[in-house]
């Protein structure tokens, strides 16, 4: 039968319903009502005592055999058989079941639980009533699991009919539930910064932009939180922390999304050093068992991590040393390797050599003292060298950047100097902001800043290999195009 005639058939049963003077989509349900999982783990108890039970859910299976018939109803926490006797139910009753309900309707059952010959948990229905309606006939074998685009798209269908997927993403949920877990044990504060700002600042990227009619004027939606963060702790707060979307209007892979989700916390009177600390205890919070299996290969959490310096890292996976090669060097080594940086920039250089190397730390690392080009907003290391670098890492997890991390940088009139000289490079990308600017020569205390990529984070503990499989619903194009 074509869907066609199924939605119409199912349209038709609609209006019976309808003509029988009965709500198909009716508001209340029952106080009453427990979950199946409830009804399961305490069957014992409420089969002897015939208590009457309501539960509630959509109907999976639908078994008729003349005088009676089984179905599968399913809630949020389970699965169970229903048993529907004509002898049970009034005439009109069983006849409105088998003539009007279909698979994917939402009912309303009450009963007593009984096992079945075949030892089946059972509920024996005395009553029920339709919840919802259904109009559309839902997949047997959603064809959705081989086809991934059609899965993003109609997410809805992927988690009914994968419940490894629904799993997924309520491992999500517990994620970020400790992350704040974590944070607020150290006495962090969760704050809220603007979504929505006057000039797009605290990263190198390019923005969305839209405008604001009631105040004529043009706003961006923020590429990270920072730079608002940081005039808290001017204001005096010393442990804050946000969680909230991001949005970078840039490209698309199996680690990038245009909007994603970003954890930041700045830390008063520490260092980059203390922070590497604090985050493989985070590490050590999130996997307890210290070990987990990413895209085949097992990963190790134990600490201390593994640390080595962009220089060295970059010289030993591909014999450059960026603290004496030329641009003309560097470019060359990308062009052998058949890859380029965004621009002829040198820092921009470095980042699309350490994009080559990236892939190949599997074990956490913590990649540190980034070239000081690279890290506009952070301190700069004290020790003298030839290039300047600054306090700043990146915690890599196979494959992975999960973190990024620096000592803020305080002194108003050198983050003065180094946003106009990013504003000259960069010009579609980087905005001078003045007030940030006053605000620390307010005085901001010496701190630390970290970045996680929740999204990234679930894709490694979830063992996905793309973020389009930890986000519900991912950027997608308009299916007609």
């Amino acid at each position: 039968m074509s869907l066609e005639k199924i939605k119409s058939d199912r349209l038709g049963k609609l209006e019976c319903i309808k003509a029988s003077n009965l709500n198909p989509y009716p508001t209340e349900v029952s106080r009453q009502r427990i979950l199946v999982s409830r009804a399961l783990k305490k069957f014992e108890e409420y089969s002897a005592s015939k208590k009457l039970l309501c539960l509630a859910g959509r109907l999976r299976l639908i078994r008729l055999h003349g005088g009676s018939s089984f179905a599968d109803l399913e809630d949020e926490s389970g699965k169970i058989q229903l048993f529907f006797k004509k002898d049970e139910l009034a005439q009109k009753d069983y006849e409105f079941f088998t003539d009007n309900l279909d698979i994917g309707d939402f009912i309303k059952a009450e009963g007593e639980l009984f096992q079945t010959q075949k030892g089946e948990k059972t509920l024996l229905v005395k009553k029920f009533h339709l919840l919802a309606k259904t109009l559309n006939q839902l997949p047997d074998k959603w064809h959705g699991l081989t086809d991934t685009e059609e899965r993003f798209r109609r997410r809805y269908l992927d988690l009914l009919m994968n419940k490894d997927i629904s799993q997924r993403f309520r491992q999500r949920s517990a994620i970020i539930k400790n992350l704040r877990t974590f944070l607020e044990a150290r006495d962090f504060i969760e704050v809220e910064t603007p979504i929505l700002q006057s000039l797009p600042g605290g990263a190198l990227a390019k923005p969305f932009k839209t405008h604001l009619n009631a105040l004529d004027i043009d706003l961006y939606l923020r590429i990270a939180p920072e730079l608002y963060l940081k005039r808290l702790l001017v204001g005096g707060f010393e442990k804050i922390y946000e969680l909230g979307r991001c949005f970078r209007n840039e490209g698309m892979d199996k680690s990038h999304n245009p909007d994603f989700t970003m954890l930041e916390f700045y830390w008063a009177y520490v260092d980059y050093e203390q922070l590497m600390e604090l985050t493989e205890e985070l590490f050590e919070f999130l996997v307890p068992e210290l070990e987990i299996e990413y895209q085949g290969n097992k990963i190790d959490f134990t600490p201390p991590f593994k640390r080595i310096s962009m220089r060295d890292l970059l010289f030993k996976e591909l014999s450059i040393d960026i603290d004496e090669a030329s641009q003309e060097e560097m470019m060359k080594e990308l062009a052998a390797r058949g890859a380029k940086p965004e621009d002829d920039k040198a820092c921009r250089a470095v980042d699309a050599l350490f994009k080559i190397v990236r892939p190949k730390l599997i074990e956490p690392t913590f990649v540190i003292d980034h070239p000081l080009e690279m890290s506009p907003l952070a301190k700069e290391k004290e020790e003298k060298t030839k290039k300047k670098y600054a306090q700043r890492f990146q915690l890599i997890i196979g494959g992975l950047e999960l973190v990024n991390a620096y000592s803020e940088l305080n002194d108003p009139s050198e983050q003065a100097k180094r946003l106009r000289e990013q504003e000259k490079l960069h010009k579609e990308e980087a905005r001078y902001d003045e007030d940030f600017i006053e605000a620390l020569e307010y005085g901001m205390p010496p701190a630390a800043g970290w970045g996680l990529g929740v999204d990234r984070l679930v894709m490694l503990l979830t063992n996905s290999p793309s973020v389009r499989e930890v986000i519900l619903f991912p950027a997608m194009r308009e299916k007609n195009e």
